[in-house]
C-alpha cells in the first residue's frame, strides 16, 4: 500500500536516524515540508549515543585551517559543507536546544554534562513538535519498479512514494547499531559509484606480541608518547596495547595514513618516541650514568621514568645488543619501530572510509544517477580522526542534503506551475 496521505504539501523520506538524517529532517520540517524518517533499529541515534559513552565529544575548537586538514583528501568537499555550518555554528545550534557546551583542555568540545542522551532527547522532542514522523524498526530495502521506497516493518512491507529522499545510512562499522553497509549493492546496481568501505579510526595488528607482553600488558595505556609515520607529522598523545597490536586516539589520528601505507606496501612502519620531552642526547646522557648494581629495569625507571607497559614494549622490540649500547638504546627509545600488518576488522572500527563518492553527487549532495535522492553523513566517501571531526561533518552534510532536497522541491514546484 502507499503510505502517502492526500496532501498538497510535498513529502520527503529520510532513511537513517543518525545525526545526518535527523539534521536533514530538521531543515526540511522547518521549511514546512512533510518529513517521514525511517530507521531500521528500535530507536534512532544509537551510534550517536555510543559515541557519548565516556564523554560526548561533539566537535573541536581547533582553528579553521588545521580543522579542515583533518579531512585529508576530501578537505575541499568537506570545507564546502562546513562553510555554512562549522564547529561554531554547531555549538550555537546545541545551545539553542538548551544544552551548554565547554572546551576541554585538549580543545575538544563537550556538552556541559558530557552526555549524549539529554541532547538527543531535546532534539527528538523538537523534531516531533515540528511534525517529523519517526518510524523505527523500518528497514529500507530499495525501490520498487514504480520508484516507491520499499520499507520492511514488523507488520510487513510498506511502500512510500515521496517527492524527494535523503539517504543517511551510515558507513560499515558497528553493524549492531545499524551501520551495516547493506545499502552499497542497492546503489551500485543503479550505477552509483561507491568506494569500498574500509576501517577508519581502527586498531592495527602486528605479527604477534610475545606471550609475556600479550598476557600482562594487553589493555595497558601508553601515555604522553609521540607516534610518527614517514611523510606524516608526528602526533603526541596516548594509545593502548591490545592482544593483537595497538589502538587508541593517537593511533586513530594516523589511521588513514597507516591504512593507506599498508594498502600500498603490505605493511606500515610507525615510530614511537617514549620520551618526547627529552632530546636523544639527553636520553643517552641519562642512560650513560653509572648504575652500579642496579638492574637495567631499575636504571630505566630511575633515570627516565620508563617502566610498566613502556618498558615492556621497549624490551619486546629491541635486542640484547641494543641494551648493551646506550647510544643504540637511546635511539630505540626515541624512535621505536613498530611494524603494522593490517587493520582490525571493519565492524570493530569507530568509523569507516569509503562510500558514495563526491563525483557521483551534484554540489547539493544529490545523486547524479538518481535525481531527487540525496546522500549525507558517513555513507559519503570521506573520513576524519576522532575528536569531534566526524560528528561535525555528519551534521553539516545532513544540513546540506536537507537544503539540497528543499531546493529540488522548490525547483520541481516552479516547473509544475
Amino acid at each position: 500500500m502507499s503510505a502517502r496521505p492526500a496532501s498538497t504539501s510535498p513529502l520527503v523520506a529520510i532513511i537513517g536516524g543518525g545525526p545526518a538524517g535527523l539534521m536533514a529532517a530538521e531543515v526540511l520540517a522547518n521549511a514546512g515540508v512533510r518529513v517521514e524518517l525511517f530507521d531500521a533499529m528500535p530507536s534512532v541515534g544509537r551510534k550517536f549515543l555510543l559515541a557519548g559513552v565516556g564523554g560526548m565529544n561533539i566537535t573541536h575548537s581547533e582553528a579553521k585551517a588545521p580543522f579542515l586538514a583533518r579531512y585529508r583528501e576530501r578537505e575541499g568537499e568537506i570545507a564546502a559543507l562546513l562553510a555554512d555550518f562549522d564547529a561554531e555554528a554547531l555549538r550555537a545550534w546545541i545551545h539553542d536546544l538548551g544544552i551548554d557546551t565547554f572546551v576541554g583542555t585538549s580543545g575538544r568540545v563537550f556538552p556541559a554534562d558530557m552526555k549524549a542522551a539529554p541532547l538527543l532527547r531535546a532534539w527528538l522532542k523538537r523534531l516531533r513538535e515540528s511534525g517529523v514522523a519517526i518510524h523505527t524498526r523500518s528497514r529500507w530495502l530499495g525501490w520498487d519498479k514504480s520508484g516507491a521506497l520499499r520499507i520492511a516493518t514488523p507488520e510487513g512491507e510498506r511502500l512510500v512514494t515521496a517527492d524527494a529522499c535523503v539517504l543517511a545510512l551510515g558507513g560499515g562499522s558497528w553493524a549492531r547499531l545499524g551501520s551495516d553497509g547493506a545499502w552499497v549493492p542497492l546503489l551500485e546496481q543503479l550505477g552509483v559509484e561507491v568506494s569500498p568501505l574500509r576501517p577508519a579510526n581502527s586498531g592495527f595488528e602486528v605479527a604477534g606480541w610475545s606471550e609475556h607482553l600479550r598476557g600482562k600488558f594487553a589493555g595497558a595505556p601508553l601515555k604522553n608518547v609521540t607516534l610518527g609515520l614517514d611523510g606524516e607529522a608526528p602526533r603526541r598523545g596516548e594509545f593502548v596495547l591490545t592482544e593483537h597490536g595497538i589502538e587508541g586516539s593517537l593511533v586513530y589520528a594516523l589511521s588513514a595514513a597507516i591504512r593507506q601505507r599498508i594498502e600500498q606496501h603490505g605493511s606500515a612502519q610507525v615510530y614511537l618516541d617514549l620520551q618526547p620531552e627529552r632530546t636523544i642526547e639527553k636520553v643517552e646522557a641519562l642512560l650513560s650514568k653509572p648504575r652500579g648494581s642496579a638492574s637495567m629495569a631499575k636504571h630505566l625507571h630511575r633515570q627516565l621514568g620508563l617502566d610498566g607497559a613502556k618498558a615492556a614494549l621497549l624490551r619486546e622490540l629491541t635486542t640484547p645488543a641494543d641494551f648493551a649500547d646506550m647510544n643504540r638504546l637511546a635511539r630505540a627509545i626515541k624512535a621505536l619501530p613498530i611494524e603494522l600488518l593490517r587493520t582490525r576488522p571493519l565492524d570493530e572500527a569507530i568509523s569507516s572510509a569509503g562510500g558514495v563518492t563526491f563525483e557521483a553527487l551534484e554540489q547539493n549532495l544529490m545523486l547524479r544517477a538518481l535525481p531527487g535522492t540525496f546522500c549525507a553523513g558517513e555513507m559519503l566517501d570521506w573520513e576524519a580522526p576522532t575528536g569531534g571531526y566526524l560528528l561535525t561533518a555528519c551534521f553539516a552534510s545532513g544540513r546540506a542534503a536537507g537544503l539540497g532536497a528543499l531546493a529540488w522541491l522548490r525547483s520541481a514546484g516552479s516547473e509544475q506551475s
